[in-house]
């Protein structure tokens, strides 16, 4: 007989509740990449998106217990985590990171990553400059606008998760991300309408 070795996150949550550990540390692989994304796209800091990220995990392993089994651990991790990073940006007034500058580890440098544009088709041609423009205005754009696009255009998460994920409503949703995107879209017009020059 073939044993279950891929528990749904409704099982794991269920055993992490009952006191495994091990269960627990499973949701934490299955999830840790999606919120270390959401985390470093909102804080634009890799120190700050690693110390939010366990954060998150620790809020989330003391907050089990008020877990409601009829939602998705997906989408109430990313409630935590997007809280925890809206928190942060509040706290600090955080300055735009020139994506030319390279990230300095100890001795070694390494260039800084353009935010993943894996949902969006276009992501295959648009070169190397024209990511660094697009993520510099993204980084431009109100947190609370900036958290909705990131979710939607970025994660591909639906509206109504979305919705979901920051206790809006979706005509909400749809408000701040129709916002994002028309900030976005003036902007790329300037940076084409120059002639591909940088401001």
């Amino acid at each position: 007989m073939v044993e279950h070795t891929n528990p749904t996150d409704t099982e794991l949550v269920s055993r992490a509740r009952g006191g495994d550990n091990d269960a627990f540390g499973l949701l934490v692989e299955r999830h840790e990449a999606n919120v270390y994304g959401l985390c470093i796209k909102m804080l634009r800091n890799p120190e700050d998106a690693e110390d939010c990220l366990q954060e998150v995990f620790v809020k989330a392993y003391k907050a089990l217990p008020s877990f409601r089994e009829e939602a998705r651990f997906s989408t109430w991790i990313y409630r935590i985590a997007t809280n925890a990073c809206l928190m942060r940006i509040r706290k600090r007034k955080l300055d735009t990171v020139s994506l030319d500058q390279p990230l300095e580890l100890g001795e070694a440098e390494i260039p800084r990553e353009v935010a993943d544009w894996t949902s969006d088709p276009a992501s295959t041609v648009m070169n190397e400059e024209l990511g660094g423009v697009l993520t510099r205005h993204i980084n431009a754009l109100p947190a609370n606008n900036r958290i909705v696009f990131v979710l939607r255009d970025v994660h591909g998460i639906s509206t109504e998760e979305t919705a979901d994920i920051l206790g809006l409503s979706i005509p909400a949703v749809k408000s701040r991300l129709h916002r994002a995107r028309l900030f976005l879209r003036e902007r790329l017009a300037q940076y084409y309408a120059s002639g591909g020059a940088v401001a």
